[in-house]
């Protein structure tokens, strides 16, 4: 269709040179107005003519308009039908008319041709009447506005809006012209016909293509980065952490906290319905672990329980990293059991937790840990305060005070407060702690191997470094995109002592 209109459209200008008005044009040819439009911007496109536009506001009959010009507005219809019955129940008419019934009767008692009394029978009030709307809807360009907005309000026109052109030939237009195209096609290329092809013209100067913006860093993914870089620098070694299910076993037990703890409670940790127990857990090691619950060792006297094999084999959403410091310690433990040879390591993980917590100001159901431990001989307390402070000096923070703590598996245990040089004041920083006896020697550790351990929050961290008032503004619907594009990148630089 598009290619006859076209071919019409060459015929029409080279016989007369062009048009004052496409509208008139297609009315006198009976063509469709949009195809005519879409021939004449193929022409303009390609230089053979010059098209000037003008826009043009009207009315046009809707579905329910032409079928009143054609038949008659309801209320006439309904003042017809019950004129030529002299009276008519009004049921007689709902049969008769429908919907129309409804419309119509209540237009003909508003302008009072008709009257209905108790008995609901439908009578003529007046002899005739003229149909006006009928009229209307036949002579659309003649009705001033007001006539105009009362068809509208009863969904029988619509607006309308139509662009017209006034088309001239130019002294590039030519009859037997082929229509340009846009691509370079490899079949062109072979069959060698890309030479007799007219292609658009490109508009390499004035045309401007889309802006470029290259992917924005998430502030947190910023902060994973730079204390990545300062642990790194520091002598430590990435643990593998993309195991997010973890089994009770490995999350608590191997860490010798007790079947009853609190932290193991529903309320506190996110227990899986699929799997629900774990498999391939060491039989080996399990037994050890349960013999230090059940009875202790080595001048422990353990917890004194009866420790269950299917509470430790409850699978969960891990509610800290330790988990997988617990798998490269006991590892480690494998390796000495097997060379006979102790290294002494250093690690550090950062990765995602999950814990059933109060949504709040300072607290995420699910938030980034970063934990890192040291195992060697003859360390302890002093060691472990000596990289904290080389650590937090190297994000900032040269004021440390250190409060004795509580943890189920380090003892001693130390939360780490720190001096914030923006805020002004002292804040929590982590947590630390020399794991337990009780936790390394069933892994196989040698018993004069030491493990201190410390981690911190990211989201919380985060939060400080780039005044975010509340840390769920990282995650939700809150969080401020434009800001996030236009942050600086986070960098952490040595505190001055």
């Amino acid at each position: 269709m598009a290619a006859a209109m076209r071919k019409q459209l060459i015929e029409y200008i080279e016989a007369n040179g062009g048009f004052e008005d496409s509208e008139k044009l297609c009315e006198e040819k009976g063509w469709d107005h949009e195809t005519l439009v879409g021939a004449i911007k193929s022409l303009q496109s390609e230089e053979q003519i010059t098209a000037e536009a003008s826009k043009r506001e009207g009315w046009k009959l809707t579905a329910e308009g032409e079928e009143y010009c054609r038949s008659g507005s309801p209320e006439v219809q309904v003042f017809d039908f019950v004129k030529a019955k002299g009276s008519v129940p009004s049921s007689e008419l709902d049969a008769a008319l429908g919907a129309m019934a409804k419309i119509g009767l209540g237009t003909c008692m508003k302008n009072k041709w008709v009257s209905i009394d108790k008995a609901k029978v439908c009578t003529c009030s007046v002899d005739s009447v003229t149909d006006t709307v009928r009229q209307e809807l036949g002579s659309l360009s003649t009705l001033d506005k007001a006539k105009l907005d009362a068809l509208k309000k009863r969904k029988l026109i619509a607006p309308t809006s139509l662009t017209a052109f006034k088309v001239e030939k130019t002294g590039k237009f030519s009859s037997g012209a082929q229509k340009a195209v846009a691509d370079l096609t490899s079949e062109m290329i072979s069959k060698g016909t890309w030479a007799s092809t007219t292609f658009k013209p490109f508009n390499l100067t004035n045309a401007k293509g889309t802006v470029s913006e290259g992917g924005h860093l998430h502030p947190l993914n910023k902060v994973k980065t730079e204390m990545r870089q300062v642990l790194m620098q520091m002598g430590f070694e990435e643990m593998p952490t993309n195991q997010w299910v973890e089994s009770s076993f490995w999350n608590f037990d191997a860490l010798f906290q007790p079947q009853q703890h609190p932290a193991r409670d529903a309320h506190d940790t996110f227990f899986m319905e699929a799997p629900s127990r774990a498999q391939n857990i060491p039989e080996d090691y399990l037994r050890r672990v349960k013999e230090m619950h059940e009875k202790g060792g080595q001048g422990s006297i353990g917890w004194r329980y009866d420790w269950s094999e299917d509470e430790a084999k409850k699978t969960l959403l891990r509610t800290h990293t330790t988990a997988v410091s617990a798998r490269m310690l006991y590892k480690m433990g494998e390796e000495y059991r097997k060379t006979g040879v102790f290294q002494p390591k250093k690690y550090f993980s950062i990765d995602r937790v999950f814990r059933n917590e109060t949504l709040d100001a300072t607290h995420l159901a699910e938030f980034h840990q970063i934990e890192g431990f040291v195992a060697d001989r003859n360390i302890g307390l002093p060691q472990l305060i000596g990289v904290l402070r080389d650590f937090f000096s190297r994000i900032g923070i040269s004021k440390l005070r250190f409060k004795p703590a509580y943890n189920p598996y380090t003892e001693p245990s130390m939360e780490v407060f720190g001096f914030h040089p923006i805020l002004k004041k002292w804040i929590e920083v982590g947590n630390s702690g020399v794991f337990r006896p009780e936790m390394l020697l069933p892994m196989g550790l040698p018993e004069d191997v030491t493990v201190i351990a410390w981690g911190i929050g990211c989201e919380r961290w985060t939060a400080l470094l780039y005044n975010i008032r509340m840390i769920k503004e990282l995650f939700s619907f809150q969080q401020d995109v434009a800001a996030t594009k236009k942050n600086p990148m986070c960098w952490l630089r040595r505190a001055e002592d």
